[in-house]
């Protein structure tokens, strides 16, 4: 068997549907997620000639736990792990799933063993929950399993996956009327999650109306990304923050409603914070012929990220 594998997996932007994804919402109402994969990844390096001694190498303390359950769950504590970004932590892009996914690819190949999407999806989310504790959902780990765009449909544990597949012209548009930009603040999401999944236990109405807007906003993206409708998906991501907003005080920050009014004044057609926000980053859709001034009017309020659609999900590199 191979000595050294190394394994990348991408972050995602998230359309809408966010929050729907989170069992027992997911379980009992059913969610929808359009997501899709961009270029910005987490790197893995599983060397079994390493010493067990040195532990998973990484910047984060959250990708050396993760690292640490997942070399547990295939019992191969004799490997070292080295975990590599170019993301930024806490940036609302499903980092640590994308972590989690490449270790699990990593891991699985080291031992000579082929694994499916989604068979990585869920062992990676499964760590987070069961061996972690983290609150959270599916789509992040699917998006960086899978790659491309993706319409997620959620219903009694079990996830339908749906390709979306993007004309070149709709790729590349995309990848310049979508502008992503990090606040410097770096979220916690659990905290928020449980916030938000305790109020939807307590039947709060207000939380139970915007979910239920937030799914079917979003079960209406994938055609906007078929026909190439950009206007139309910017319309929807503006709808959907304004229902993300709504479900807990700490999901929207002064630094994110700054970007998102210059963006508009600007003429952005519609912006949200990615991930479960309370920081993180930030997505603006520009209308197509005002890109420059759109990213000249938020560039002082964080650092822009660059990316490419990613189409291949996590992959093995060597």
């Amino acid at each position: 068997m191979p000595q050294r594998i190394v394994t990348r997996a991408p972050t995602r932007i998230d359309f809408g549907g966010g929050w729907t994804d989170v069992p027992p919402y997911s379980d009992e109402m059913g969610g929808f997620v359009c997501n899709i994969a961009i270029s910005r990844y987490a790197t893995v390096t599983v060397d079994r000639m390493g010493s067990s001694t040195d532990g998973p190498a990484a910047t984060d303390p959250g990708d050396r736990s993760i690292a640490v359950a997942a070399a547990r769950r295939f019992r191969m504590l004799d490997a070292h792990i080295e975990i590599r970004n170019d993301f930024p932590i806490g940036a609302g892009l499903g980092g640590s799933s994308a972590v989690g996914v490449a270790t699990v690819a990593a891991l699985a190949a080291s031992r000579g063993e082929k694994m499916m999407p989604t068979a990585i999806a869920e062992l990676s989310r499964d760590i987070e929950i069961s061996d972690l504790g983290i609150s959270g959902g599916r789509q992040d780990h699917y998006a960086a399993a899978y790659g491309g765009a993706l319409g997620l449909r959620f219903a009694n544990g079990r996830v339908d996956v749906r390709t979306i597949a993007l004309r070149m012209k709709v790729k590349k548009d995309l990848e310049r009327q979508c502008i992503v930009i990090y606040t410097g603040q770096s979220r916690v999401s659990g905290a928020t999650i449980d916030a938000v999944l305790d109020a939807y236990r307590k039947k709060d109405p207000n939380v139970l109306e915007a979910l239920r807007r937030m799914r079917q906003n979003a079960e209406r993206m994938p055609e906007t990304l078929v026909a190439g409708d950009l206007d139309a998906l910017g319309r929807l991501v503006a709808e959907q923050w304004e229902c993300q907003r709504s479900l807990h005080p700490s999901i929207p920050t002064q630094t994110i409603d700054d970007i998102l009014a210059r963006a508009r004044d600007a003429g952005a057609l519609g912006g949200k914070a990615l991930g479960a926000s309370g920081g993180g980053c930030v997505l603006v859709m520009a209308r197509a012929d005002r890109v420059q001034k759109v990213r000249d009017a938020i560039a002082p309020l964080g650092e822009i990220l660059d990316f490419s659609i990613d189409e291949s999900g996590v992959e093995r590199c060597t």
